[in-house]
């Protein structure tokens, strides 16, 4: 007598609720992320023929508006919730007067004596402001600052 095998049964998976929760949370994602955060101040650069690499960790940026509104900020947002408050912390830059810009100054440094000081003026800027920065620099013995331009691409 011959034996007579079953067949092999297939299996079967449907997909579609897979595709649906997929698409389900690439909606999600794609709505709820923010790419750029908005920026506390706005800056225009000046063009400049240096392409020196701003360093990324351990920075103190300096910002002054085309107004001549001075703002200061670090990257950290631990130091900056012990400079500026824990409202401010979340914050890229908190709008300074050149009176409370020495105090900061220092305070920042001994929080944090690797911190690289940073100033980004405004093309369209006063000079009087950045001379006014640099100067309580100078007063609080930062003598070592970096002031950023953009690179000029038509040299």
């Amino acid at each position: 007598m011959s034996k007579h095998k079953k067949g092999r049964v297939g299996t079967r998976i449907d997909m579609t609720p897979l595709v649906d929760v997929v698409m389900l949370l690439l909606t999600f994602f794609m709505m709820t992320t923010v790419f750029k955060p908005p920026e506390e101040v706005m800056v225009e650069l000046p063009a400049s023929h240096s392409n020196f690499k701003l360093p990324e960790l351990d920075v103190m940026m300096i910002y002054v508006n085309k107004s001549g509104e001075i703002y200061i900020g670090v990257d950290s947002q631990h130091l900056m919730g012990r400079l500026f408050g824990q409202e401010n912390r979340f914050k890229k830059a908190v709008q300074m007067n050149k009176e409370q810009l020495g105090n900061i100054l220092i305070q920042a440094r001994i929080n944090n004596p690797k911190l690289r000081t940073v100033i980004k003026g405004d093309k369209g800027a006063p000079f009087g402001p950045l001379e006014d920065v640099m100067d309580v620099l100078q007063k609080a013995r930062i003598t070592r600052f970096n002031l950023v331009t953009d690179l000029d691409k038509g040299a």
